[in-house]
């Protein structure tokens, strides 16, 4: 951004996407920083590097969870929901199960936020509890500005609907007119990215993620300085320039433990 003039105070602010239960590095992720941003995706449902962590093997166990991962990575998506259905039915209330899950971790999560944190929700997250859990110092925005150490930062929090059915995915409607809400920013900051093969691969799995076209066309548009983002965990390329713009994936907290900086 903006270079520091001489005897200025500069501004460091530290971003963090797909926290993924994370929460002891969570915990660190402020310091040093004036203001912390996360891009969400904080709940753990499903560790895919260590089966054994999350909301699906506490319930079912951890063979159950190598099971469905292996016919998710192999996009055999048909063959994971009736799985995972036939489990489900003998929980009972699949709801209250989960969400009392999720309220555990929002509780921890929440509470290792520093002050000032900015945050917008992931495709996993459950947007209803967060009100429950954000403290003062934390404020929630999607499809709205805030501003942070005199520059402007949209946030569109959310994904785009995919075969695997997460809790916040909305259409292309929907999120394309958060996009619009937001209009102009020096630092528009969404969950997922925007609709370029390059950022939306996942090397892992070897499949794309699902990236928005609006958010790619208000890239073009309105020319922000930079936009960050997650979502995507092991990206085939992490940052690129489109135009003016620089596009970062600020990386996979859960594994990395460690924000992205962005000072001026």
């Amino acid at each position: 951004m903006a270079g520091t003039r001489a005897g200025a105070r500069s501004t460091r602010i530290h971003v963090v996407s797909d926290v993924h239960g994370n929460t002891r590095d969570l915990a660190r992720a402020g310091e040093g920083a004036d203001a912390l941003i996360c891009l969400g995706d904080l709940v753990l449902f499903l560790d895919y590097a260590d089966h054994s962590r999350g909301i699906f093997p506490d319930l079912f166990g951890t063979e159950n969870a190598d099971r469905i991962v292996e016919l998710r990575t192999s996009r055999r998506f048909e063959e994971a929901r009736a799985f995972g259905a036939n489990l489900w039915a003998g929980v009972g209330d699949r709801a209250a199960a989960i969400e009392n899950a999720v309220r555990g971790q929002y509780a921890e999560m929440f509470a290792a936020f520093p002050t000032p944190t900015y945050a917008t929700y992931g495709n996993v997250d459950i947007p209803t509890l967060w009100p429950e859990y954000a403290r003062p110092g934390t404020t929630v925005l999607d499809g709205q500005r805030a501003e942070i150490g005199g520059r402007i930062f949209g946030f569109v929090g959310g994904g785009l609907r995919t075969p695997m059915r997460t809790p916040y995915e909305i259409s292309d409607e929907e999120y394309a007119a958060k996009i619009e809400a937001v209009g102009e920013v020096d630092v528009l900051c969404t969950h997922i990215p925007p609709d370029v093969p390059e950022l939306c691969y996942d090397t892992v799995p070897r499949r794309f993620e699902r990236g928005s076209r609006a958010l790619l066309a208000a890239i073009h548009r309105t020319r922000p300085r930079y936009a960050l983002f997650g979502h995507v965990h092991q990206p085939l390329v992490r940052r690129m320039r489109i135009g003016a713009t620089e596009c970062v994936n600020v990386g996979h907290f859960a594994s990395a433990g460690r924000p992205w900086a962005l000072e001026w």
